[in-house]
């Protein structure tokens, strides 16, 4: 049988991306949940806080052990499957990727020992809050250098090709190229709206059960204030970061549009099928000239289409367009769900009315799936081009057999799929655990778990 290494090394990097990157964005908001869990605890002397800061610290570990694992695998795969990219490039991601290292990673890891193990009295609280957001700072800072050499990729600058090979001319405008503000800040605010919906996710649960009804309130009001000022930033950050795409990866944005004929005002597709071959959409849908008043700001205004690229540099449409579509919903929903909660929060009724809870107790999957989305669409979209303009993925491939790809692809399909399904029930277990309580004490919540009436009405209005 016949393999191909270039699509099998493809296929393998994105399977392991995938996995990869959900484990990250989750950590990078959840640090900072804690690091303000445990910052409120010092200022206020409330152990509810206390309590909930080490019940998501055990969750941040499994997860951060999870994300680190699936990491490794991915800086291997640079040198055995894509070697020719690491030879036209590394000059400039190389050291980028290195600096994530020496600063990030032991940033963390000087200081995770002291947030996962220093509650409890263990080490003064001060400490262990300033552990929290050190921790917090070097997750932070791990996005900012994955983000930059990524974005390097989008919208290289700052390099010169010297025999086909790029080198760093000037390193403030390969870190700060034009795309790294608006990928950073998008990506960010993904990662802590993210962790807020599994927040909210499980605050709601519950209070809707009557468990830990003190804590799930605090839990519920933080993630609803949290989404209701990030969800709609995120809108307004996504839309610049599109007008920023416009301006240097104009086949992209052709690609996210499903829009053909650069000649003509762009519609926007609320649904339709990309057909590549007759370069036409089937079974649209669409709002008529729409995405030219978004992109720019003129109904009448025009953009590039995909027709005005050669086929070989055209990215895959249907990839790019159903993805970005499925992270648009998901957006919105977050904006809806905001408003929503912004309303009950403003009349008293954020916790007695049960359609709100019911609904966002099954909403904690909406962070992983925008964010999966909008990798698709941001590293399909790029396609061709592994580094845009630079090197082409094609020629990026190491000269591997194919049938190697495809034998460690199967290893790494088997692998993670035992490790993360161990990782995520043993997730599952924590969550339905709940938060620790000694032996002989009451069930933790402050007090004894009595009948809150307005916590049983809910019950029953959302059953």
């Amino acid at each position: 049988m016949d393999f191909d290494p270039l699509l099998l090394a493809r296929v393998q990097f994105a399977f392991t991306i995938t996995f990869h990157i959900i484990f990250p964005s989750f950590t990078i908001g959840l640090s900072a949940y804690i690091a303000t869990l445990l910052v409120i605890r010092l200022r206020t002397g409330d152990e509810r806080y206390a309590r909930l800061a080490q019940f998501w610290t055990k969750i941040f570990a499994v997860s951060f052990a999870l994300g680190v694992v699936s990491g490794i695998v991915l800086s291997y795969q640079f040198g055995t499957n894509w070697s020719r990219f690491s030879v036209v490039v590394g000059n400039v991601i190389g050291p980028m990727l290195g600096y994530e290292v020496l600063t990030a990673f032991f940033l963390e890891a000087s200081f995770l020992g002291i947030m996962l193990f220093g509650g409890g009295g263990r080490v003064p609280p001060v400490l262990h809050a300033l552990a929290a957001v050190i921790v917090a700072i070097g997750t932070a800072t791990s996005a900012f250098w994955i983000l930059s050499a990524n974005s390097w990729m989008q919208t290289p600058a700052g390099h010169v090709m010297i025999d086909g090979v790029a080198h760093p001319q000037d390193w403030w405008a390969i870190i700060f190229n034009p795309s790294f503000p608006y990928r950073l800040a998008h990506m960010v605010t993904a990662a802590y709206l993210t962790t807020a919906f599994v927040v909210l996710a499980v605050g709601a649960r519950w209070v809707l059960r009557e468990r830990h009804y003190d804590e799930a309130r605090i839990m519920v009001k933080m993630a609803v204030g949290m989404i209701v000022v990030l969800a709609p930033l995120q809108v307004f950050i996504g839309d610049q970061h599109g007008l920023n795409t416009l301006k240097h990866q104009p086949a992209k944005i052709a690609a996210m549009e499903g829009h053909w004929d650069g000649s003509k005002p762009g519609d926007f597709e609320i649904f339709a099928w990309p057909d590549e071959k007759a370069e036409t959409n089937r079974f649209s849908i669409a709002i008529p000239k729409a995405s030219s008043l978004i992109l720019t700001h003129d109904p009448n205004g025009l953009f590039p289409g995909l027709k005005d690229f050669a086929p070989q540099d055209r990215p895959p449409v249907k990839n790019v367009f159903f993805a970005f579509r499925i992270m648009l919903a998901i957006g919105f929903s977050m904006v809806g769900i905001a408003i929503a909660g912004a309303i009950l929060w403003w009349r008293g009724s954020l916790f007695t009315t049960g359609w709100f809870l019911k609904l966002v107790s099954y909403t904690w999957w909406f962070g992983f799936v925008a964010i999966v989305a909008g990798w698709i669409v941001t590293e399909s979209g790029r396609q061709p081009w592994i580094a845009y303009g630079i090197l082409r993925t094609a020629d990026a491939a190491s000269p591997v057999p194919g049938g190697s790809v495809a034998a460690t692809l199967a290893l790494f399909v088997l692998v993670y799929g035992l490790v993360f399904s161990m990782g995520i029930y043993i997730i599952n277990r924590m969550l339905a655990h709940g938060l620790a309580h000694g032996a002989g004490e009451p069930p933790v919540g402050g007090t004894p778990l009595r009948p809150h009436s307005a916590a049983r009405d809910v019950s029953r209005r959302a059953m």
